[in-house]
């Protein structure tokens, strides 16, 4: 089997956006970035770091974009698709650095292996660390919590500030063991979490395979048996009504999203948004106060919006 890789010679600036393009609307298999700045970087370090000139020698000058698909997928399609983005973006007032786009087709196995180099620990915070499982790695907390995390080909690492703003509203959230449901969990990363925050109960939903076995197979890798698989689209067929919503999706998805949130939301439940770009606040503003809700707390991590949620006092 092989794989379809378009890359992009682009800007750290659009980094998040593209990613999670690339993952909720195009369904990319996986996404890898490269930044000529950590390579660079890395060879200042006066320890035992060896930067391979073969791994700079291509590079563009800011950042390498680059988006996994099924070799059966439609490769015309999808560099117009990309071509079309990097023009909304650039008229954001975005940088989208040289914009040039190449294709090309590796071998999947090529890829699960060459990608592991540039996936380390992420030591997020006092409570939290996402560890991938080939690492070794020792919290100076022993009761740091860690989420080992085998992503393959599936997406959700830990390294967007999307899902990181979601990881800080489920710890403020979780003060006491509550129900989750997870919306559009990809690798299970989330639903994760928040079982490992102490969430009684937590079910995951997604709308592809590859999450579903993803989500799946990491809660494996962490011992977990109280995360739920439901394959759907946002809460749509789901059953009964839970103390967190949380939901790491673009403002346009999480547009629909709202609507479907009361009737799945226990009195005095909180709601967890994150995947906003600031520019698409005002939309999901307008949309929350439509139906009842109310923001209490908004975080920001460069353009990326996470909020906390409540529904409106009656």
């Amino acid at each position: 089997m092989k794989l379809l890789v378009i890359k992009i010679a682009t800007s750290h600036e659009i980094e998040d956006a593209l990613s999670v393009y690339s993952q909720d609307n195009l369904n990319a298999l996986g996404v890898e970035t490269r930044k000529r700045s950590d390579f660079e970087q890395a060879g200042w370090l006066h320890d035992s770091t060896v930067v391979e000139l073969d791994d700079i020698k291509d590079l563009p000058e800011d950042m390498q974009f680059m988006a996994y698909f099924d070799e059966e997928a439609d490769r015309e399609d999808l560099v117009k698709k990309y071509q079309n983005k990097l023009e909304e973006l650039k008229g954001y007032g975005l940088n989208i650095g040289e914009g040039e786009i190449t294709t090309s087709y590796i071998a999947d196995q090529d890829w699960n292996t060459a990608w592991q180099k540039y996936y380390h620990v992420i030591d997020f915070s006092r409570h939290l660390a996402i560890v991938p499982e080939w690492e070794d790695y020792k919290p100076a907390f022993p009761d740091q919590k860690l989420i080992k995390l085998d992503p393959g080909l599936a997406f959700g690492t830990g390294n967007h500030k999307t899902t990181q703003l979601a990881m800080m509203g489920l710890e403020r959230a979780m003060i006491k063991p509550q129900t989750v449901v997870d919306v559009g969990t990809g690798s299970g990363i989330l639903a994760i979490a928040a079982s490992k925050l102490g969430a009684s109960q937590v079910l995951a939903t997604d709308i592809s395979d590859e999450s579903m076995t993803a989500a799946k197979e990491n809660s494996a890798l962490n011992d977990i048996t109280n995360i739920e698989l439901q394959k759907t689209s946002l809460l749509q067929d789901v059953k009964g009504k839970f103390d967190i919503i949380v939901a790491n999706i673009l403002a346009e998805i999480l547009l629909d999203l709202i609507p479907q949130m009361d009737e799945h939301l226990n009195e005095n439940g909180q709601v967890i948004f994150s995947g906003i770009d600031y520019l698409q606040l005002p939309k999901i503003e307008k949309a929350l106060a439509e139906n009842g809700f109310k923001i209490d707390l908004t975080m920001k991590q460069g353009r990326w919006i996470g909020l906390g949620i409540t529904r409106k006092d009656s």
